[in-house]
């Protein structure tokens, strides 16, 4: 089997039977793309890839001025491909098991503190009702810590009002539930008494909906909370992303404990929740440095 057609069948299992995003998708594709041609280009049998030809991609990889990060996420497709390889019987055993991934510098997420949070949210009026769905979006996911991702395919039926929770299907159409307070209620119940005014025609499942009554994407939600950020007074460059950051450093310096936060974000790997204590770790370090009086001391 021609490697082109390896990768197009184990693109249609990650379709089929891991239920991936598109997203996941379109990445694994690139990657091994890249790496075909890589192998043909050298003239190497996928199948019979060495060690010393892997660290040759690597370097390849590397030559293209790609982060760390970015070679890490190529080595994972390609780990994954390989599994799949060995589970196909092609293979009998998996090489890139025994390529370690470059280390990767932890960069400290960017996150809102909670003065800035009701900053940017007083500045969103309540006089359309395009501002009321998009005040909305901007509470829920900060109430929430869901991805804008994730935000775009909420459904009506999948809230429940009088617990104020939302089931949210994430990565890999995993399931989990995320809670919502006081001041998102107040929002949804606005903007939902609102809501079919946006249906021109026809109806809607989702809840977050567009001026024609279509879903409201994921670049689109994007694109309104920088517009809402960009007006607001907060003066450094912020993400859509940076309200999951907030919510996830909130819960910690208010003493929720990792596992909660892990749950709550979706994480599958602690690895990748740890990095928010890194950021409350940051702050009670810059407040012990600010406030004790050991200078005054010396």
């Amino acid at each position: 089997m021609k490697i082109e057609e390896a990768i197009n069948k184990y693109l249609e299992y990650v379709i089929k039977e891991l239920n991936y995003s598109k997203e996941t998708l379109k990445n694994y594709k690139m990657d091994l793309d890249s790496y075909g041609d890589f192998l043909k280009k050298h003239r190497i049998e996928y199948l019979k890839v060495t060690k010393e030809e892997i660290m040759s991609y690597l370097k390849y990889l590397d030559s293209l001025k790609y982060s760390n990060k970015t070679i890490s996420r190529h080595l994972s497709s390609l780990r994954s491909f390989y599994n799949y390889l060995v589970e196909i019987k092609l293979l009998k055993t998996n090489i890139y098991k025994r390529i370690r991934n470059p280390k990767v510098e932890k960069k400290l997420p960017n996150y809102l503190n909670i003065i800035e949070i009701e900053e940017v949210l007083e500045s969103i009026k309540e006089d359309t009702k395009e501002d009321i769905r998009n005040k909305c979006l901007f509470e829920i996911l900060y109430s929430t810590g869901i991805r804008v991702s994730e935000a775009s395919n909420i459904k009506l039926k999948d809230i429940d009002r009088a617990s104020l929770t939302i089931r949210i299907f994430g990565k890999g159409s995993k399931e989990r539930i995320a809670y919502y307070g006081k001041v998102a209620e107040r929002l949804l119940n606005k903007y939902l008494d609102v809501r079919s005014e946006f249906l021109i025609k026809g109806n809607s499942d989702y809840l977050f909906i567009n001026n024609i009554g279509g879903r409201l994407s994921r670049s689109s939600m994007e694109y309104i909370i920088n517009k809402i950020i960009d007006k607001s007074s907060i003066n450094h460059k912020i993400s859509p992303h940076v309200l999951r950051h907030s919510f996830a450093t909130h819960l910690l310096d208010n003493g929720a404990d990792l596992r909660s936060v892990q749950e709550l974000l979706g994480h599958e790997n602690m690895n990748t929740t740890e990095i928010y204590t890194h950021v409350s770790n940051e702050r009670l370090k810059a407040a012990y440095l600010k406030y004790h009086p050991n200078k005054k001391r010396q």
